[in-house]
Order: C-alpha cells, then sequence, then structure tokens
C-alpha cells in the first residue's frame, strides 16, 4: 500500500439511536429509521420492517433530514405590524397568539360560527381537524381535497364503495396486465414503483395512458399519449368494443352489481329512471329460479340480467339493457372517438381486446372457499388478472367525476374488482356510499354543529340550503352548482369570501394551504383578494390566522401565525378514521412521535387546537368543569373515543386479555406501544377474507370485529347510481325542492346516472382557434407541494421548470435550447424558458408544479433559480370560468362535486425575448426569518 494512502474509518459508527417513525416528505406515509447522534438527527433510511415501503426510501425520505433543519423554518408566533402583504411581522409568545386568537374567534362562534372559515391542506389529521371544526359549530370546513382528487374519491365510493390509491390498489402479486391512467410520479410513489418492479419481474405488461411520457409512464411497455380531457372517451370507446364482443363478466355482474337491478321506464313517471323497490324499499331484481320479482339481497336469489318486468302498463328494464343501448351506439366506436382523444381506431381496438384475453383467457384460480351474501359457497376464487390504477391525471378536469365512474365501470364489467389480480381495497374500505354520513351544515350559535361537515348525499334534500335555497357553505359545497361535493372546495373559499357571496365571513384560519402561491387559481387576483379593503379602510376579509411551518408565500397574507413543528419534532396520527396505511392485506395505521424536541419556540398545530379548544370552551375539548380535555395531541390520540371501543388509534387497545387490535378500550401506554413496534400497527386480513370483499360474509364479519363499521352490510356495485338520476330527476321538474333555472340544463345534461363524457368546460368557453394547445401540470417525483423546492438536496434535482413543448409545436415556432416563450389563456400571459420533450402528446405544453417561488419566501435568495426562472402554470388558471353573456360566472370545477378543473387549460404560445427573469415577475415579499446561508451542510459529529 502507498505511503501516501489516506487513513480511513471503515467502520464508522453509523448512530447512538435509531428511531422508527414515519415519513411526511410526501403522502405515502413510509416507516422511516431516523438514526441519531448527540440527541441529533444523522441520517434517515427506509424501516424494512413496515408495511408500506419495507425498507424502500426515495430522495424525498432521505432528504427529510434537510427538510428538518429547512433555514426557513418559523421560529415563533408572530403577529402583522405592516399591510398585509408586507411581511412585516413581530415576535409574541404563544400566550399572546392564543389570546389574540380566542378574541377573534370567541364572539364568532357566539353570534355567527358560520363566520370563521377553517380549512387545511394535506395535513394528514384531518378527521381531528374536522372535530375541532364541528365543536365550533362553523359549517366551513374542508380540507384540499376539492382540488386535489375528490372526482376520484366520490366516483369510487358511489360506484364501488372505494377508489385507487388510499382506498385500494392493484394485485401487485398475480395481476398479468396493468393500465396507469393519469398518475404523476408522486402519487404513492414508493409502493407503486415497488409494484412495477414486481411486474416487470412476472413479465407482466403495463399501458401507460398520459400525455406526457415520464415516470411511471416511461417505464411502461405501451404509452398511450391521449389527448387531455378525453379519457373518459376513450375507456367508454373500450368498454363499447368489449360489449360488442360479449367480453364482460355476466356472472359478475348478475351477483355483484346492480346491473340485474329494474330501473322504472315510464317518462311520465315520478319514479322515471329510479329503482323499483318492494316495501322495504330495497331495489328489485327477476330471480332466475322463480322468475318473480326478488330483493338483490335475497337469500338464495340469482339475479337475471335479462329479464323485464311489467307493471301497471309499466315497462321496468336492468341496468345491464340501458347500459347496452348506451354504450353500443356508434357514437362510442374507436373510429367515432379516435380524432378526438389522438388515439387510432385500431390501436382503441387492440388494447380492448388485449384486456379481453387477459381477463378471460389467462384467468386465475384461487382454490379458497366462501361465503358470499345470499348465502352461496363458492369453492374457488377466481380472478380476472387485470388491474387499473388512476389518480389527478383524469379527475383534474370538469368531465373527471364521469370519467373517473367510467373507469371504474370498465374494471366492473371485466369482473376485475376485488377478485385475484384485479384491483384491490384497503381496509377500513370497502365501504358504500350509504355507510357513509351524510353532510351536515345546521348552525347554532354557540354550540357544536349538528353532525360532521363531509359526507355523500343520496337525493336533493341532503343539500345544504337555506331555506330560500341558497348554500350554507361559504365554499358553496352540497348545494346545487355542486350537489355531491364529498371534499368541499377549497380553491373557492377566498373568491367567495371575498365576494361576501354566500355571506362575509369574519376570520379565515388555515393549515398548511398555500393558498396565495402553488394552491391557487389566480395567483395575482388572491393576493388582491387577501389584502382588498372596504370603504371604511377595513379588510374585506377582516382576520386571517395562519400555520404553517415554514416561511411559505402564504405567510406575509396573514395577520397571525402559529408557527408549526417540523414532522420529526411532533406527534401525528395516521388513522382508520382518516387516512390510514392499510394494505390490501393487512388492515394498518401509524403515527409520528417527537424524534427530537423543537429548538425553536414552535408547536404542533394539532397541539394548538387542544390548546384553542379548551379556551374557546369547546364541545369535546373540555371536561365537565370547564377544563381543557386534552394536554395536547398525544394525549387526544390516546384518550379520545370516536364510539364505543374506537378511536384514533386501531392499535394496542386495551382488551380483556391485554392489547389488542380493532375494538378496545383506552390504552395509556398506546402511544408507547406504537413506538416499540416501530411506529405503526398492522393486522392481516384473514385469507378467505382477503377477496370479493363487499360481498364475503367471512370479510363483513370481520370487519364488524374490527370496527370498521358497526353492523354487517354487504352490498353491491352501482354501475347505475341512482342519487345522480334523483338530481337529474329534480332539474327536470320532479320532486319539492327544486334547483335554480339557470342549472337545470347544467344537472340534467351532467348528472347522469351512467358514465358518460362531455367536452371539458374551458373548451366550450374560448375560442379553441386562438387557444389551440393543452397546458398541464403534474408534480415531480423528487418533490412534493412546496415542501420540497426549498431543500438544500432536492433542489439539486429541480433548481427550475422549464415549459415542456412537443415536437410538432417546438418546430412550428421555430425554439431552439435556451429559448423562451410567451404563453397565453383567455386569463393571462407569462414568459418562460421552454424545453423540447418529443413523448408529448403533440398538442399538449406542460411543466413541475410548484417548483416556481415568489421572491423573499422559503428563506431562498431572491436570485435562487426557482424565483427566477421557476415559474408556475397558476397565473394562466382563474377560478372563474370566462363570461359567456348570461351575467353568470360559473366556477371552473367539475359540476358534480366541484372538484377544481385544473388540466381544462388552453393556450396559445408564441416565442420571446429572453427577459431577465420569468414573467410575471411580482415584487419580493419579505420573511419573517432571515436568508439562508450561500453554503449549508448538516454533519452530525465526524
Amino acid at each position: 500500500m502507498s505511503l501516501d494512502q489516506p487513513n480511513i474509518d471503515t467502520s464508522p459508527k453509523v448512530s447512538d439511536e435509531v428511531r422508527k417513525t414515519t415519513c411526511y416528505m410526501c403522502a405515502c406515509r413510509c416507516g422511516i429509521n431516523v438514526h441519531m447522534k448527540d440527541g441529533k438527527v444523522a441520517y434517515i433510511e427506509g424501516n424494512k420492517d413496515h408495511p408500506v415501503n419495507q425498507g424502500v426510501l426515495c430522495a424525498k425520505g432521505s432528504a427529510g433530514i434537510m427538510q428538518h433543519n429547512a433555514p426557513s423554518r418559523l421560529r415563533a408566533p408572530l403577529m402583522r405590524v405592516g399591510e398585509r402583504g408586507s411581511g412585516e411581522f413581530v415576535e409574541i409568545s404563544w400566550d399572546a397568539a392564543l389570546k389574540k386568537a380566542v378574541e377573534w374567534l370567541k364572539p364568532v362562534r357566539e353570534k355567527h360560527p358560520e363566520k370563521l372559515a377553517f380549512f387545511t391542506g394535506r395535513d394528514q389529521s384531518q378527521s381531528f381537524t374536522s372535530f375541532w371544526a364541528q365543536g365550533f359549530g362553523t359549517p366551513n370546513y374542508a380540507a384540499h381535497g376539492g382540488f386535489c382528487s375528490v372526482n376520484m374519491a366520490a366516483a369510487g365510493i358511489y360506484t364501488m364503495g372505494g377508489a385507487f390509491w388510499e382506498f385500494g390498489q392493484p394485485d401487485w402479486d398475480n395481476t398479468k396486465l396493468f393500465m396507469l391512467f393519469g398518475v404523476a410520479e408522486d402519487h404513492d410513489s414508493n409502493p407503486i414503483k415497488m409494484g412495477i418492479g414486481k411486474l416487470k419481474k412476472r413479465g407482466a405488461r403495463m399501458i401507460g395512458v398520459n400525455p406526457i411520457r415520464t415516470g411511471y409512464n416511461a417505464v411502461a411497455d405501451d404509452w398511450v399519449g391521449i389527448t387531455p380531457g378525453t379519457d373518459g372517451l376513450f375507456i367508454l370507446a373500450i368498454v363499447h368494443c368489449l360489449m360488442k364482443a360479449g367480453k364482460v363478466d355476466l356472472d359478475y355482474l348478475a351477483r355483484f352489481t346492480n346491473a340485474s337491478v329494474l330501473v322504472n321506464e315510464d317518462a311520465d313517471s315520478d319514479q322515471f329512471g329510479l329503482f323499483l323497490r318492494d316495501s322495504d324499499g330495497q331495489p328489485q331484481v327477476i330471480d332466475r329460479n322463480t322468475g318473480k320479482l326478488a330483493p338483490w339481497n335475497g337469500q338464495g336469489v340469482e339475479p337475471d340480467l335479462s329479464a323485464t318486468y311489467r307493471d301497471k302498463g309499466v315497462t321496468h328494464r336492468p341496468v345491464f339493457h340501458l347500459m347496452a343501448d348506451r354504450y353500443l351506439q356508434d357514437d362510442y366506436a374507436p373510429e367515432a372517438v379516435a380524432e378526438k382523444c389522438g388515439i387510432s381506431a385500431e390501436r382503441i381496438r387492440a388494447i380492448a381486446a388485449d384486456l379481453a384475453r387477459v381477463a378471460f383467457d389467462e384467468a386465475i384460480e384461487l382454490d379458497r372457499e366462501w361465503t358470499d351474501f345470499r348465502g352461496k359457497k363458492h369453492a374457488k376464487m377466481v380472478g380476472r388478472p387485470v388491474s387499473f390504477h388512476a389518480m389527478r391525471g383524469i379527475s383534474a378536469h370538469s368531465n373527471g367525476f364521469q370519467t373517473c365512474r367510467a373507469l371504474h365501470v370498465l374494471q366492473i364489467l371485466l369482473g376485475s374488482v376485488e377478485t385475484p389480480g384485479g384491483m384491490r381495497f384497503k381496509p377500513p374500505y370497502p365501504k358504500p356510499a350509504t355507510a357513509h354520513p351524510k353532510p351536515h351544515g345546521k348552525v347554532t350559535p354557540g354550540a357544536a354543529l349538528d353532525g360532521p361537515h363531509l359526507g355523500y348525499t343520496h337525493g336533493p334534500e341532503d343539500l345544504l340550503l337555506d331555506d330560500d335555497g341558497n348554500p350554507t357553505r361559504i365554499d358553496k359545497a352540497y348545494s346545487w352548482e355542486n350537489p355531491m361535493s364529498a371534499h368541499g372546495l377549497m380553491h373557492m373559499v377566498i373568491s367567495n369570501a371575498h365576494a361576501g357571496v354566500p355571506y362575509k365571513i369574519d376570520t379565515l384560519f388555515m393549515y398548511m394551504a398555500n393558498m396565495s402561491w402553488n394552491s391557487s387559481m389566480n395567483v395575482g387576483g388572491v393576493h388582491k383578494m387577501l389584502t382588498d379593503k372596504d370603504e371604511n379602510g377595513d379588510y374585506v376579509i377582516p382576520h386571517i390566522i395562519y400555520s404553517d411551518a415554514y416561511s411559505s408565500e402564504m405567510v406575509a397574507y396573514a395577520d397571525l401565525i402559529l408557527p408549526d413543528t417540523t414532522y420529526l419534532e411532533r406527534h401525528d396520527c395516521i388513522s382508520l378514521l382518516d387516512r390510514p396505511i392499510c394494505e390490501a392485506d393487512g388492515v394498518a395505521d401509524a403515527i409520528r412521535w417527537p424524534v427530537v424536541e423543537p429548538d425553536r419556540d414552535v408547536r404542533g398545530f394539532q397541539s394548538v387546537l387542544c390548546e384553542l379548544g379548551g379556551m374557546l370552551g369547546l364541545p369535546g375539548f373540555v371536561n365537565d368543569d370547564g377544563s381543557q380535555k386534552y394536554a395536547d395531541y398525544a394525549d387526544y390520540i390516546t384518550n379520545h373515543i370516536r364510539r364505543p371501543g374506537i378511536g384514533p388509534l386501531a392499535g394496542f387497545r386495551k382488551g380483556d386479555n391485554g392489547p389488542q387490535g380493532g375494538r378496545g378500550d383506552v390504552n395509556p401506554d398506546q402511544l408507547q406501544s406504537y413506538i416499540d413496534n416501530g411506529g405503526f400497527w398492522i393486522e392481516h386480513v384473514p385469507e378467505n377474507a382477503a377477496y370479493y370483499k363487499p360481498f364475503s360474509m367471512d370479510y363483513q364479519d370481520w370487519a364488524v370485529k374490527m370496527g370498521f363499521y358497526d353492523v354487517v352490510q354487504p352490498y353491491i356495485f352501482q354501475l347505475y347510481v341512482e342519487p345522480l338520476r334523483k338530481f337529474q330527476a329534480a332539474a327536470e321538474g320532479i320532486g319539492t325542492r327544486q334547483p335554480p333555472e339557470h342549472l337545470r340544463d347544467r344537472l340534467m345534461s351532467t348528472m347522469d346516472p351512467l358514465p358518460i363524457w362531455y367536452e371539458p368546460f374551458e373548451d366550450t368557453a374560448v375560442d379553441l382557434n386562438e387557444y389551440p394547445i393543452h397546458a398541464l401540470t403534474q408534480r415531480p417525483m423528487a418533490m412534493y407541494h412546496s415542501w420540497g423546492t426549498q431543500n438544500a438536496w432536492l433542489r439539486q434535482i429541480h433548481g427550475h421548470n422549464p415549459l415542456y413543448v412537443p415536437t410538432k409545436i417546438w418546430e412550428a415556432n421555430g425554439f431552439s435550447d435556451g429559448d423562451w416563450a410567451k404563453v397565453s389563456s383567455v386569463h393571462g400571459s407569462i414568459v418562460v424558458p421552454v424545453a423540447h420533450q418529443a413523448s408529448l402528446n403533440e398538442n399538449t405544453v406542460w411543466t413541475w408544479n410548484a417548483i416556481g417561488k415568489r421572491k423573499g419566501a422559503w428563506a431562498l435568495d431572491k436570485n435562487a433559480p426557482e424565483a427566477t426562472k421557476g415559474f408556475l402554470l397558476n397565473h394562466l388558471i382563474h377560478e372563474l370560468m370566462p363570461p359567456k353573456g348570461d351575467g353568470l360566472r360559473w366556477a371552473n370545477s367539475d359540476p358534480v362535486t366541484g372538484q377544481a378543473a385544473w388540466f381544462d387549460l388552453r393556450v396559445k404560445i408564441e416565442k420571446s425575448a429572453i427577459p431577465n427573469e420569468a414573467q410575471p415577475a411580482m415584487p419580493a415579499i419579505k420573511s419573517p426569518v432571515p436568508d439562508a446561508p450561500t453554503h449549508l451542510e448538516w454533519k452530525v459529529r465526524k
């Protein structure tokens, strides 16, 4: 060995201690091992024992150390002293901050609780925050789902009792053909990567359907570069092909769906389009054994897909007949839709044929006996090894709800939901829409709301309207404008509050919701709304309270800042009551816990709500003597009981013979048991209940035992969603609760009980000759919302974001490397750098979301690339549609659920001179934290 060889320690001490908790760098909720040295975080790796990631950890998770040590962390409570938007604050004590919050909130609760709008971002504690808001008594609560993927969630719940990702997943071990729609790389990142790896190892085939070929689609065997907003049309063309070829699972449809349920066909009846029901209200089928009417769930009943029923001159036909009438029409033939979808008719037919071949010619069987809810015993579990997965790419359109429904119906027609090789539900799902609460909005001054804010409507009677038919929620959720909102409309809160429609509010209270930047449509307009004053010189929105861990763009627009901790410094509860970490084969939940103590004067937001709840005397947050009930969030997690035997955590509950899972009493040592177990709890689904969950009596009995619901309640899939028909019928003039005249046509055309496709609203509202190009955003695998783009490690992967342009548009504009372009919509324009990407739909441009930053935010240098070359497409989008001459401004949302239609955007593009920085270049905001150092490193004890 050379004499000048360096002396290297080949066995360095890795850590003094390993503390196991749950990652927060995206919403996968992976298990992590946090290695500690001298009480500080040394590095983070994946937990091999964790059910979600099994040791796999992505760049985001590993970079959590830099998130924890980010220079942008807020340091103490702040009170605004300058004008809103100036960033002028003074630090105050927590006593002063809480006192000020109570000073604002107490009179609101005592007189007009609805004047508090409490909305939260992706905080993963929505069960708790909604409980707080319910105790306060305001109807105005929701989380981020209304501008994320409510179309996917609601369409899944109404159709089959669950949807993708947090509700279900492909059967990775058995599927032979996997079809992925509109999923960006950040969604369910590690599990999807692991699942695709399993497929590749087995030689299974993957088809990616996305206008953009990156990430998951880049490793697909086939990429379908579909035209944005036409996924539903493409899916229904596949349905057309399958039905025409007779390649649908008739036995599955008859037994486990409402395809056999009889529908009234008397157009002159107020029951037109509704199910024929017996005296107990049960939908009726024809029993093949007797040829007579029978309830869908009757013991021994064999539903008939073909039989019709005529009574008193009225014909009733099965749902399947109505589907055949519609989808066998030539309008859905591949040749009729090919040009609009950007996919050749031959390719559509080939994909349909492949789905049919794998589902029926390569079916699999498991030798597992099971008994269905009609008492029929099955010797085997038959699998159709075709699976699907989809997220925001198909749901963030104004036709997204019906598109998501179409995809769910396609799965069901193939018999590939809850069967081996298909899509599987994750406990506590499946749960039909009827098992969920209905939304509540009755306000009583000084008292709690009359029930949960969010839920599932089943007809006009469930809408949240006042005596004059006006919305009772500030976001107009559950009104005639958005009857099946499910998650609220967070993107409409500021706009409606500023306009005073349906009424003015007093306080806007937000947590982790960057609504002045990347989470907002119409960014510049929102800034004006937040800073606008009335004729008296008072702010139109009088008070804004905001909580965040970091100095985000939204901080400058708040009056009172309640600084949150980082995820390594607090307790969190990933609960079955909310968004658990379950897998198809196991029910699971998890915690975060303070692996380190904060070195700043900050508090976990959930613990702050416990304090505010006590100070305000909110029901559920005070004892009988009026004292604060929960000292902090850890106390709440341990001791709160939502209903007998059910609390925030299902693991390690107190039982007669020691700790048990599912139902059980409060266990004072519960959190320590989670910590000792690596931060999670899991219990596996019984083998004979692993599939056919909605229909299996074994699963139903186990679900009641575990506390997912209180009584056995099997159900069938709803190919035909009757509640949609009830809203449609109201628009036709049926019933006592009627919509306003200007909404009738829209309700009749969009609230169809069978999946349909219609043009995205923006396509019908702008001149497509002037704005011929689709513009999209998606999130990169290495980033997550705004959090990641301040991260010293992750910034090196994505320091700025060009606009990616397909070859046709690139060449037509004479673009070259290094060029910039002016991109305009009917709402505004931006000037941004462009880059060539051949693997794009030829009429689509796109960029990464949330990389662009406003100068002064996130402790970044004002000349940082994120602030000079980075940009948002949000400047081109508006929360309202362009005026169309009827005096109304329609929300830029899906008319069924109200989901924000981010991906309907139409633009034009032209070559631009190269500016000094991306436009619009907004003035820098002042940050309450110092600028970051130019050099940042983290090394604990060399």
